[in-house]
């Protein structure tokens, strides 16, 4: 009941992640999850709603979302978190509307829908690897030949040892619908390479059984390729898919860095990595390609990481999409940004104060006595009417205003967003406000753990029960 509680009776606002699970049973769950920063600035996690859904259909999935807020007393909802199925696009959309019926603004309400960064990285890595050439089976095909057999195996092991090859791991097999089981395969080949070379040179059945499927050394190279690729991928899903730290701030950064890689990918002299390079960006373009698609607060998030600001994004855009059409959305995010924080000023009219927007009074009126005699003061007094009238002077900078003008903070390992948001808060009232729900958008579905899976979650038998 304290948790329903403070949700009725806290004012930031609560962002919202939907996922789907399967019993043993083959039934159907919708798993609806809060996550928020608190007073205290720490990020929250709550799931709220664990039913059963006896449809995909986004009407359906919508009004059960909306009788869980309801019964948990929320209503101040900033975003939604689901993958790309187009139920789920339907069922934020009739969302959105309920939404303005419960009073939201039509500002924040056009940032409800974020989809799933994990979801679109498993969509690109499983279209990527589909195509992959034959290197990628052989070297399964020789993971799996000394795997079948406990003698082989342990052949490998002693072969392993007599070389001088660090067993750090065994050879993993992987599983279709994990593509980073994939990964884990080709890295623990690629580290065994020798091994495999040798185990070929005393083991005649090896080549013979295999025949044509057992790798060469092109394979290998090209394999070693898709390791390092496939790197890039599994390492920044763990990142994203963390659910114990905030993890939109370095959205638009990951994907900045990924489509670098990409890049170098497509410009392969290897054709099989330059071939998947172009499939993986393909898809990839489909989400991000056009920024005009994609949920302005991936960058608004960046923003508000003092680390960053405005410091790098306009070069990021300009590389991504291109100088002229990257200058022009850099123009247009900076103005959406301001429409945001403005719409939380009038949000919270008991919070405007000394750093928000006020007004300069005229010279005239600030005149006392009879000083306006002394050369001096006349002299102030015409100068800031002159730059009133002239549009110099008469509006304080607004707390977004003071924030990005001042310099970034330097990287430092050890760096903590939200304690510095809760430090600065006393400085920055309403900014601190925006920057605590648009720190708290998850932007993954699901947590790292369950993020590789293309087969869906499924319950144990004992959550099943």
């Amino acid at each position: 009941m304290t948790v329903k509680r403070n949700f009725r009776e806290q004012t930031q606002r609560v962002s919202i992640t939907t996922d789907t699970w399967t019993s043993i049973q083959r039934i159907n769950y919708m798993c609806i999850t809060a996550h928020f920063i608190d007073h205290q600035w720490k990020l929250q996690k709550k799931i709220i709603s664990f039913v059963p859904v006896t449809s995909h259909k986004g009407e359906y999935l919508a009004k059960a979302l909306e009788n869980c807020l309801l019964d948990w007393g929320l209503k101040s909802i900033f975003t939604v978190t689901v993958d790309n199925a187009s139920s789920n696009d339907t069922a934020v959309g009739f969302f959105k509307k309920k939404l303005v019926a419960w009073g939201a603004s039509s500002v924040k309400v056009k940032y409800v829908h974020m989809r799933c960064i994990a979801h679109i990285l498993n969509l690109a890595v499983q279209d990527g690897l589909k195509d992959s050439d034959t290197s990628v089976m052989r070297v399964r095909e020789a993971v799996k030949y000394v795997r079948n057999s406990p003698a082989r195996l342990q052949k490998f092991k002693d072969i392993s040892d007599l070389i001088g090859v660090e067993a750090k791991s065994g050879l993993h097999l992987d599983v279709p619908t994990r593509w980073n089981s994939t990964y884990l395969m080709l890295k623990s080949a690629v580290f065994n390479e020798k091994v495999f070379e040798a185990y070929e040179e005393n083991e005649s059945a090896y080549s013979t059984d295999l025949g044509s499927d057992m790798p060469d050394v092109s394979d290998w190279i090209v394999v070693e390729s898709f390791v390092t690729i496939l790197k890039h991928f599994y390492e920044m899903t763990l990142r994203i898919s963390g659910s114990l730290y905030v993890t939109s701030n370095t959205f638009f950064s990951e994907i900045s860095d990924l489509f670098l890689v990409l890049k170098d990918m497509v410009a392969s002299p290897t054709a099989s990595v330059s071939a998947m390079g172009s499939t993986m960006k393909s898809k990839l373009d489909k989400y991000w390609g056009d920024p005009e698609k994609m949920n302005y607060l991936i960058f608004y998030a960046n923003v508000l990481d003092p680390r960053d600001k405005f410091e790098y994004m306009p070069f990021q855009l300009n590389a991504l999409y291109g100088d002229k059409k990257g200058a022009a959305f850099f123009l247009k995010v900076k103005s959406c940004l301001t429409e945001l924080f403005v719409d939380y000023v009038s949000s919270y009219p008991d919070c405007v104060g000394g750093s928000s927007n006020t007004t300069f009074t005229s010279g005239a009126s600030m005149e006392c006595g009879n000083s306006e005699n002394r050369p001096v003061s006349r002299f102030k007094a015409d100068l800031k009417k002159k730059k009133l009238e002239s549009g110099q002077v008469g509006v304080k900078k607004s707390e977004l205003d003071i924030y990005l003008v001042e310099s970034i903070i330097e990287e430092d390992g050890d760096f903590d967003i939200l304690r510095w948001w809760k430090l600065n808060s006393e400085r920055f009232p309403i900014l601190s406000k925006m920057a605590r729900d648009v720190l708290s958008v998850p932007i993954s579905t699901v947590a790292s753990e369950s993020t590789f899976s293309t087969s869906g979650r499924v319950l144990d038998c004992f959550r099943s029960s």
